[in-house]
């Protein structure tokens, strides 16, 4: 019998999109979700936010804009061999109940390696917006209310960061394939068990953290938040690690990405102040609590407890890299991606370590 659903019962699409020719395989894709769109009349845009995987809009009657998203579809093709790094069916379910609770765009369908989904209109952030007072509101406020959603499990003890990390770790060679890169991962960071050591000594420091664990997004870079204008709001995409996780974690990880991701462009400069930070963890609790008064004590210890879950995010990304460095055959420097975050994490952790923990 062939097969028709996902796990999540959304529709299968028997069809692997090959990067030498994506478009052949989007339009089965479209053929079989929007039967009623002429070829002719379909427009095509790729966005270029993401680093690992292919986003492509796919539009029927190329002469209105990008501005509504009922006749636009979006297409996600997944970079090569991420199914190492993420596990595709709990995306795809978690989405799906995510968008029940109006946190996550409709799922149209799955293929073999993808998804097509709902488009939301707006534009993603950047460097400047994702600090303007009134758009890092509505950010505050969307995480505190993903953050209260409960899967329908038992919320699990372990946050997932430690998994994912040793997962990454895990995928690390001994010796890289290129011996370029094998010279200069050795030139930059000594050796895969120096990490390992590293690692460990990060987990025993920050395991004591009380942070609540909640439903975190865990990606919320600048290319995945869509402020809508028009509308006032802000939305969420791409929920490949979303998982339950540390809630200081998701914020801290926000926070990191203030600074940029393009490798030319990152400015740690832009890590936002300590102000800027107490003011929008007011604001997150005053969602996530329903009380539009949280304690200063709290807004105080979250802060800290965002300080130290920093060092995890800027370590896991760091790790992530180096994967994508072995395996990634996209244009990208993932070797200079991953010094930039791990030397961020190597000169942050004393005076994080002396001074909170």
């Amino acid at each position: 019998m062939s097969r028709v659903c996902d796990p999540a019962g959304h529709k299968f699409i028997p069809v692997e999109v090959e990067d030498f020719d994506i478009y052949t395989g989007i339009y089965k894709i479209l053929a079989a979700i929007k039967p009623d769109w002429p070829q002719e009349n379909i427009k095509f845009k790729i966005f270029t936010d993401g680093i690992t995987n292919k986003l492509v809009a796919c539009q029927l009657d190329p002469a209105n804009n990008l501005g509504s998203n009922e006749n636009v579809v979006l297409v996600r093709i997944y970079g090569n061999k991420t199914d190492l790094l993420i596990d595709r069916n709990a995306e795809v379910r978690n989405i799906t109940v995510l968008n029940k609770a109006g946190l996550a765009p409709k799922i149209y369908g799955v293929f073999k390696n993808g998804l097509s989904y709902e488009y939301y209109p707006g534009v993603t952030l950047d460097t400047d917006t994702v600090a303007d007072a009134k758009i890092s509101r509505l950010v505050a406020q969307q995480m505190a209310k993903m953050h209260k959603i409960q899967l329908g499990e038992e919320v699990p003890r372990e946050p997932m960061v430690w998994d994912k990390i040793e997962q990454f770790l895990s995928l690390i060679p001994e010796k890289f394939t290129d011996a370029s890169k094998h010279a200069r991962f050795t030139s930059s960071f000594g050796s895969i068990t120096r990490l390992r050591i590293e690692y460990e000594r990060l987990k025993s420091h920050l395991v004591k953290t009380e942070s609540p664990i909640v439903f975190a997004h865990n990606d919320l870079l600048l290319g995945n938040v869509i402020y809508d204008e028009s509308k006032g709001t802000v939305s969420f995409i791409d929920y490949e690690y979303a998982s339950y996780n540390y809630q200081a974690y998701d914020i801290a990880n926000h926070f990191n990405e203030f600074v940029g991701i393009s490798i030319e462009n990152m400015d740690y400069s832009r890590y936002p102040s300590k102000d800027f930070q107490i003011n929008w963890i007011r604001i997150y609790l005053a969602e996530f609590l329903d009380n539009p008064t949280p304690s200063q004590e709290l807004i105080e210890e979250i802060y800290k407890d965002v300080q130290r879950l920093s060092l995890a995010s800027n370590f896991k990304w760091g790790i992530w890299s180096l994967v994508q460095f072995e395996l990634s055959d996209i244009d990208f420097d993932f070797g200079r991606y991953a010094e930039m975050r791990l030397n961020r994490y190597f000169e942050e952790k004393n005076a994080v370590y002396k001074e909170l923990l």
